[in-house]
């Protein structure tokens, strides 16, 4: 289980369908994100340039945003 230390900030740069953002991460590289099932209960809106939390997968696959700044 992944702790909040593992947590990095990253910016929305495009939003897709089925609330998927690319986000950068670092400013050097980009990453594919979904939203995190708390965020879509409560309705956590998320646009292009937003700051976010993201939580990364440690196979490589998409990142879960789990906080919005």
């Amino acid at each position: 289980m992944q702790s909040k230390e593992d947590t990095v900030k990253g910016t929305v740069i495009e939003t897709m369908p089925n609330t998927l953002f690319r986000v950068l991460v670092n400013k050097e590289r980009e990453t594919i994100a979904y939203l995190s099932g708390k965020m879509r209960m409560h309705k956590i809106r998320v646009l292009v340039g937003d700051t976010v939390e993201i939580l990364e997968d440690p196979y490589g696959g998409k990142a879960r945003i789990v906080k919005r700044l």
